[in-house]
């Protein structure tokens, strides 16, 4: 139990002392971590909980605070004890099978559309595909921004299909976003303006090294990406040329360090690669590459 969290406090003065058991932890945002989770133990919105910070929690509400509070002790992820994490402005249903969307992935999305810009309107009819689609995220946040495009998310797992289903269908992309259960590319024909996926490339024997939020808690199937982590982007480059349109684009999320490598693989598989797009900490995270004549 964190110490002087008990019935009789206020709003105000639980998130002080949940913060303050965070910070003794290190974690990374304590704050911000004690403000969603009293938000979501006591059911407020933000300005719900700003707006009362001198109300006083009743036993059950102090249980049900003192409960997310220990298991984010444990280095559960915040976005794994809400099951929902917002990307794109989107908010995204979360399952065991999913990673947690993550802010430098929206640099994928940056770079995707910084493409489509250049070539015409964002209202022109496109083909997307997401290759390893997660909780949808990539995909949806595009349809968002293109509102007449159509894709399809692909995945090895059903789980996180299924829940990418119902993402698509929570902010109005069901008769837009279809969804396919193959590895990457493989059940798909060819047609496609866009191709993106941030498949997963974490070198198998570096997982156990990460931090707990991601080696404990995210599903090996979405970080593994073989012995030396390039072997999804193989995959993705062998079906490239395949399910790209003559003139079409292919964006993908790079691990850090992978850049030379990445655009080797591509090159080789009759890809012609643009400088990688840095993310806000300036790592080299999205490459994008449109197939050759």
């Amino acid at each position: 139990m964190i110490a002087g969290l008990a019935v009789g406090l206020s709003v105000a003065t639980a998130r002080r002392l949940i913060a303050q058991a965070f910070r003794g932890q290190e974690l990374d945002t304590p704050d911000l971590d004690a403000r969603i989770l009293v938000g979501h133990a006591l059911g407020a919105s933000p300005t719900a909980l700003a707006a009362a910070p001198d109300r006083i929690l009743t036993s059950d509400e102090v249980a049900r605070v003192a409960a997310l509070a220990e298991r984010r002790l444990a280095r559960e992820p915040v976005a794994r004890i809400t099951a929902e994490k917002e990307f794109w402005g989107l908010a995204l249903e979360l399952n065991a099978a999913t990673l947690v969307p993550r802010p430098e992935t929206e640099t994928v999305v940056e770079a995707a559309l910084a493409w489509i810009d250049v070539k015409g309107a964002r209202s022109r009819r496109l083909s997307v595909a997401d290759l390893g689609t997660g909780t949808g995220a990539l995909l949806l946040a595009l349809l968002s921004e293109l509102p007449c495009s159509i894709g399809v998310g692909t995945d090895l797992s059903v789980p996180a299909l299924t829940l990418a289903r119902r993402n698509g269908a929570r902010h109005g992309f069901a008769a837009r976003a279809g969804f396919v259960a193959c590895d990457f590319g493989a059940a798909l024909g060819g047609g496609f303006d866009l191709v993106v996926s941030n498949p997963p490339y974490i070198p198998s024997g570096d997982i156990a090294g990460l931090s707990p939020e991601v080696s404990l808690h995210d599903p090996r199937l979405a970080l593994d990406g073989g012995g030396d982590g390039l072997g999804c982007y193989r995959a993705i480059a062998c079906d490239a040329r395949r399910l790209l349109k003559p003139d079409g684009h292919l964006v993908v999320e790079l691990g850090v360090g992978q850049a030379a490598a990445v655009i080797g693989l591509f090159t080789q598989a009759g890809l012609a690669c643009a400088p990688p797009r840095p993310d806000l900490a300036g790592v080299p995270r999205a490459l994008a590459a449109r197939r050759a004549a």
